[in-house]
């Protein structure tokens, strides 16, 4: 897959600058985290690359067409079941719904017996893995993923990071987060956001393959490092 590029991406809201002639390289096929303090511009970042936002300089080159986009909020449809709200882009696109691919996806996220129940009925954790196989379901080469797992306790949260990477691989993913652990579980490579306007740095990523364990040591150094590294940043603002 090739690299997604911001070039001389320049974007600012009203008199406030995010970024001024931004460029910044990510690996096709892989899953970039980007990881700042909460107000930095990472979700902004996220939304110049979806088309929701366009910068007043540059351009963002490398996507392939259409986007996945996974939230905070499952977003999923209260009048539909968990399978209709799998199969939603097919309804969105007017292409024949793919039944079987839609309930294939539902077994390996683990929810197939909950198929024709409605979302109001499931956990917070049981919507955003319905929410996940809803990007599944889309096959967009690249997933734009905005603090999916923000709101969700942490065992809940560990269990669908191992299960978004796993099902995830092989796609360009570009994850936004302040979560140091979540960072260095699943990503294949890390930018660190700081600065105003934006600056860009690369951040070793530990060894080994996402997802990573828990209790891998160069997973807890790394993350000691980052925990250091972002509360140097707060404290500088």
């Amino acid at each position: 897959m090739n690299p997604i590029c911001f070039n001389d991406i320049t974007f600012s809201w009203g008199e406030q600058v995010l970024c001024q002639q931004l460029n910044l390289q990510l690996r096709g096929g892989k899953t970039t985290v980007l990881l700042g303090r909460s107000g930095i511009g990472k979700s902004t970042l996220l939304r110049l690359v979806a088309g929701l936002l366009q910068p007043q300089q540059g351009d963002i080159s490398g996507l392939p067409g259409k986007v996945a986009w996974m939230g905070q909020q499952d977003l999923l449809y209260p009048w539909l079941t968990v399978l209709e709200n799998v199969m939603l882009a097919a309804r969105l696109n007017g292409d024949k719904p793919d039944r079987a691919r839609a309930l294939a996806l539902l077994e390996q996220v683990k929810l197939s017996e909950v198929a024709q129940a409605e979302p109001d009925k499931l956990s917070g954790g049981m919507r955003q893995r319905v929410a996940l196989a809803r990007t599944l379901y889309a096959q967009r080469e690249v997933v734009l993923m905005d603090e999916p797992f923000a709101t969700l306790d942490v065992m809940t949260k560990l269990s669908l990071q191992t299960l978004t990477a796993t099902l995830l691989k092989g796609k360009s993913v570009l994850l936004v987060t302040h979560d140091p652990l979540e960072a260095c579980r699943m990503a294949d490579d890390i930018v660190l956001l700081h600065g105003q306007p934006l600056m860009v740095e690369a951040w070793p990523v530990p060894a080994g393959d996402a997802p990573r364990s828990l209790d891998d040591p160069g997973l807890l150094q790394a993350q000691g490092e980052l925990f250091s590294r972002l509360n140097q940043d707060e404290k500088t603002v």
